[in-house]
C-alpha cells in the first residue's frame, strides 16, 4: 500500500474510482485529472494538493483536509461534511448536490462555481467570494454570508431562511423565488437584484435601498411588518 500511495503522490496512478484512501496523507501532491469518483476519502489529507480537473463525484470526503488545495474539480453529489476547505480554490468547480454542512470555507473562492442543490445549511461563508456562482435551489438556511461577494450570483429558488447577508454584495444577483424568511440584509448592496416572487417575510432591510431592484420597488411584495425598515434606510444606523 505504501508503494501505491507513493505512486499516487507522484501522479503515476490516475484511475482510482471507488478506492479506499481513508485517512491517507496526500498533502502537497500533484493529482491533476485523477479519477477518484465514488472513493472513500474520509479524513484524507489533500492540503496544498493540485486536484485541478479531478473527478471526485460521489466521493465521501467527510472530515477531509483540503486546506489551500486547487479544487477546480468535479464534486457532483460528493459528501464534504466537516471537511476543511480553508483557502481552497473552487473557482468553476462542479459542486451540484454536494453536502457541505459543517465544512470550513474561510478564504475559499467559489467564483463561477456550480452549487445548485448543494447543502450549505448553517455554514460560515463570511467574506467568501461567490461571484457569479450558481446556487439555484441550494439550501443555505442559517448560513453566515456577512460581507460575502454574491454579485451576479444565481440564487433562484434557494432556501435562504435566517441567512446573514449583512454588508454582502448582492448586486445583479438573482433571488427570484428564493425564501428569505427572517434573513438579514442589513446594509447589503442590492443594486439590480432580482426579488421577483421572493419570500421577504420578516426580512431586515435596515440600511439598504430597494430603488434599483427588479421588479421595481412598488411591485416588490414586502410584508407590512418589515415596511418600516425602508423608511430607516437613509438614516444613520446607531452603533
Amino acid at each position: 500500500m505504501v508503494m501505491e500511495i507513493d505512486a499516487i503522490r507522484a501522479g503515476k496512478l490516475k484511475q482510482l474510482p471507488g478506492a479506499d484512501l481513508e485517512d491517507e496523507d496526500l498533502s502537497g501532491s500533484q493529482l491533476e485529472r485523477i479519477n477518484l469518483a465514488g472513493a472513500t476519502l474520509i479524513g484524507t489529507n489533500f492540503s496544498g494538493s493540485n486536484l485541478n480537473g479531478a473527478r471526485l463525484d460521489g466521493a465521501n470526503l467527510v472530515g477531509a483536509k483540503l486546506v489551500s488545495a486547487d479544487l477546480r474539480a468535479n464534486f457532483l453529489g460528493a459528501n464534504l461534511m466537516q471537511a476543511d476547505l480553508t483557502g481552497a480554490d473552487l473557482r468553476g468547480s462542479n459542486l451540484r448536490g454536494a453536502n457541505l454542512m459543517g465544512a470550513k470555507l474561510t478564504r475559499s473562492s467559489f467564483t463561477g462555481a456550480f452549487l445548485s442543490g448543494a447543502n450549505l445549511m448553517g455554514v460560515d461563508l463570511q467574506g467568501v467570494d461567490l461571484r457569479g456562482a450558481d446556487l439555484r435551489g441550494a439550501n443555505l438556511n442559517g448560513a453566515n454570508l456577512k460581507g460575502a461577494d454574491l454579485s451576479q450570483a444565481d440564487l433562484q429558488g434557494a432556501s435562504l431562511s435566517e441567512v446573514n447577508f449583512e454588508e454582502a454584495d448582492l448586486r445583479g444577483a438573482n433571488l427570484s423565488g428564493a425564501n428569505l424568511t427572517r434573513a438579514s440584509l442589513l446594509c447589503a448592496e442590492l443594486e439590480g437584484v432580482n426579488l421577483d416572487g421572493a419570500n421577504l417575510t420578516g426580512v431586515c432591510l435596515v440600511g439598504t435601498s430597494l430603488s434599483a431592484v427588479i421588479p421595481p420597488p412598488q411591485l416588490v411584495k414586502i410584508p407590512l411588518q418589515i415596511a418600516e425598515f425602508e423608511h430607516t434606510s437613509t438614516k444613520e444606523i446607531p452603533e
